[in-house]
């Protein structure tokens, strides 16, 4: 196998985690709300889940982020070259993980549970930012490049 296979291989296998984790978050804090918006006990049994998560997630996105920007690079400078459109994916990536973050700590962070549900609907729109930033980026990969 070439080198070139294993970076895209690489990459697509870190695109496809990354992606794959905010499906599954989305997919649990559904199935959560009910008792993140209900009673203080439940609240208080369903954060631990949530924060175990987390913690177990975050693990996984990261090494999911790393490895798509570090093949992503050697990509770009070995085989591909730098254009415009590399430049830009490269933008994209950035300002999506900026919106992600600055969300998380500004929105998300801050909620303490139980909750009302308006207050919870923030990670929903947590999880829109994020897949309208990952149909940018994957727009741009397939069509423009």
């Amino acid at each position: 196998m070439t080198l070139h296979a294993i970076l895209r291989l690489v990459h697509i296998t870190g695109f496809a985690a990354w992606f794959g984790t905010i499906f599954a978050s989305m997919f649990l804090i559904k199935t959560l709300e009910p008792g993140m918006t209900d009673t203080e006990d439940k609240a208080k049994e369903y954060k631990v889940l949530l924060m175990r998560f987390i913690g177990l997630e975050t693990k996984v996105a990261d090494v999911a982020v790393v490895s798509v920007v570090l093949s992503g690079l050697l990509l770009t400078h070995f085989y591909h070259g730098w254009s415009i459109w590399a430049i830009m994916k490269i933008v994209l990536l950035v300002v999506q993980v900026a919106l992600t973050m600055g969300y998380i700590v500004r929105k998300i962070q801050p909620i303490t549970y139980p909750c009302d549900t308006t207050r919870f609907a923030s990670w929903y729109r947590l999880f829109a930012i994020s897949l309208t930033m990952f149909s940018l980026v994957l727009a741009v990969t397939f069509f423009l490049l």
